[in-house]
């Protein structure tokens, strides 16, 4: 953990793979010199079946592809891992397991939904989440501002280069793994695989996102068994319908001073004084963020 700033996995800007220096105009015509961020794709399998090609930023291969099968339902009934092989010159990742998996069914069913990136998850994607009800744990308002002051200040791609999402797993006040990629289903899945890899509790955790709360971000948060998932951007209808039949706490437009809870808000204590709290400058004609 970095003692200074308390995270477990923090983002690495100054990471040369991540971003590339691209030399262009600005609107007066003068050169500028922007990073970019670098898209490229990694082909993962389950044994020796190929699932997917997601376009990834490249880092944590491991994690991106333990937590994707693992948030599709495709590891249920196949036993322990043996191995995750990553062939850096291919872009692969191979998750082994000791017994047979239920992959060629979930293919089947593989449809597109609403996600950037790799937005793909499974027809039967609400398998298993019947009879899920979440932790009621606390929340602390006073903790919501302190994250979220904490995470808009960490140096990070977003801040470097903008283009992409970022998801941050919490406890209390305390931000501890900070993911970032193209696609937030990809950003989840990071954080899902190394929960799963390191066996770290979920009762006590905090999701919190840059993207839209819709209903695939809230099914994933529910199987992950996290009861808080926390947005500075919306909602969709649907989101909102699963994050209250799971029992998830739904806060999303969180922004300065402000947010909105749309599910779970019995289970908040509002402890924090908004005479302390900044309030974001508001942007007129700016949309909300994607």
């Amino acid at each position: 953990m970095d003692e200074q700033s308390g995270y477990i996995i923090a983002p690495d800007p100054s990471h040369t793979r991540l971003t590339r220096r691209v030399v262009g105009f600005d609107q007066t015509g003068a050169e500028v010199a922007q990073d970019v961020i670098e898209e490229r794709p990694l082909t993962i399998y389950l044994n020796a079946q190929e699932i997917v090609t997601a376009m990834t930023i490249g880092d944590y291969p491991e994690y991106l592809a333990l937590g994707f099968l693992r948030n599709q339902g495709m590891l249920e009934g196949a036993g322990a891992i043996t191995r995750i092989e990553y062939d850096a010159e291919l872009e692969v990742v191979v998750v082994r397991t000791d017994g047979p998996t239920n992959h060629e069914e979930k293919l089947k069913k593989k449809t597109r939904t609403s996600g950037c990136a790799v937005g793909t998850v499974f027809g039967d994607m609400m398998e298993g989440l019947e009879g899920v009800i979440l932790p009621q744990a606390e929340l602390r308002t006073s903790w919501l501002y302190e994250l979220a002051r904490k995470i808009n200040t960490t140096p990070s791609l977003y801040l470097n280069a903008g283009a992409i999402h970022g998801t941050v797993l919490c406890k209390g006040d305390q931000p501890l793994v900070y993911m970032e990629d193209v696609g937030r289903h990809n950003a989840v899945d990071k954080i899902a695989g190394w929960m799963m890899q390191e066996q770290a509790s979920s009762a006590d955790k905090i999701l919190y996102t840059t993207g839209r709360l819709t209903s695939e971000m809230v099914i994933k948060c529910a199987h992950m068994g996290i009861p808080a998932l926390v947005s500075r951007s919306g909602f969709t209808a649907w989101g909102v319908e699963l994050a209250q039949q799971v029992g998830l706490t739904l806060i999303g437009r969180m922004r300065g001073k402000r947010f909105q809870c749309l599910a779970g808000a019995e289970r908040i204590t509002w402890d924090a004084d908004l005479a302390q709290i900044k309030d974001e400058p508001k942007k007129s004609g700016r949309k909300g963020s994607a």
